[in-house]
């Protein structure tokens, strides 16, 4: 049997589109979940025993997508986007410890501008001229949400969130990528349990152990069951099945809304004060997403019909919002 595609029926493409926007529904609210979560359990720790108990939970589920995947190749891809997915959200969390939900999410979306420059580092695709106006717009629209009033200073939580948009960029392209010749549904098992792996390994190493009082809490333990059945595991399948079939800069933009629920949720739940200021600089932002992702771009070739959602992934229920 051929490891890395198993032939199954395609969707229509507006149902991987759909995919896409679900996810970004949940995530936006995750920004609040783990803001609370990390608040008990430090960031690779976190980051750590979310992935791996996604990752164990998906093995389950789509343990027959993974016959015959222990090779080489397989394996490296797997580890390869484990360890950029392990450092995007590691960082995030990091950069959450010392911003606000909204900001977070919002600055996290700048992933978006960061895909075309960093597709021509790897694929020579030369950005347009509507890439470097976005990056413009987007590091006027970043000033105005993270630089304090008065000052030339950005906070520590801010540009940790910048630095890990870098990360997110990486991922989107290497799932882009990896999905083309490897099983989509195989490579997101793997990415979560060497995720998870060295989250533990990290936060082992450089983080204090909290207390088992404040890990068994009742309301620690929802927030981590939202991170790892909702915001991991069925984000994770929506996200990396509906990259396989969209192009990669119709998927980012896509992506990119999960600000807006972000900071919807950080208001609604958290009682986020947004100033006209911090409004500006968020317009800005999102000016920046669709100018840089609706100008022309190079066409990704589509994936083959051998990786789209098996039927496993329909029939059950933990593998829908």
């Amino acid at each position: 049997m051929d490891t890395t595609r198993q032939t199954k029926r395609s969707l229509p493409s507006f149902v991987y589109k759909l995919m896409l926007l679900g996810a970004t529904v949940i995530w936006g609210f995750a920004f609040v979940v783990m803001k609370d979560a990390v608040d008990v359990l430090p960031p690779a720790q976190l980051i750590g025993v979310r992935f791996l108990l996604t990752g164990l939970l998906m093995a389950a589920l789509f343990h027959r997508r993974l016959r015959g995947s222990l090779n080489a190749g397989f394996l490296g891809a797997g580890l390869a986007l484990g360890a950029v997915t392990f450092l995007a959200f590691w960082v995030q969390t990091v950069g959450l410890t010392d911003t606000t939900p909204g900001k977070n999410a919002f600055l996290t979306a700048t992933y978006c501008i960061i895909v075309p420059f960093m597709l021509w580092a790897v694929a020579r695709r030369r950005p347009t001229v509507a890439n470097v106006g976005a990056a413009a717009l987007c590091v006027a629209g970043i000033g105005l949400v993270s630089v304090a009033a008065g000052t030339l200073t950005i906070g520590f939580g801010d540009l940790m969130t910048l630095l890990c948009a870098v990360f997110f960029a990486a991922q989107i392209i290497a799932i882009a990528r990896f999905s083309q010749t490897y099983d989509v549904l195989g490579l997101t098992v793997y990415q979560f349990l060497f995720g998870g792996v060295l989250g533990l390994l990290l936060g082992a190493a450089t983080e204090p152990f909290p207390g088992l009082a404040a890990v068994a809490n009742a309301d620690f333990l929802l927030n981590l069951a939202y991170l790892v059945v909702l915001a991991s595991g069925v984000c994770y399948v929506l996200q990396n099945v509906g990259l396989a079939h969209v192009p990669e800069a119709q998927g980012s933009l896509l992506l990119s809304l999960e600000s807006v629920f972000g900071v919807i949720a950080s208001v609604l739940l958290c009682g986020e004060v947004v100033t006209g200021r911090m409004m500006l600089g968020f317009a800005l932002i999102f000016a920046a997403i669709l100018m840089s992702e609706l100008a022309p771009q190079p066409e990704k070739r589509e994936a083959p019909t051998e990786t789209a959602p098996t039927p496993e992934l329909e029939e059950s229920p933990s593998a829908t919002p």
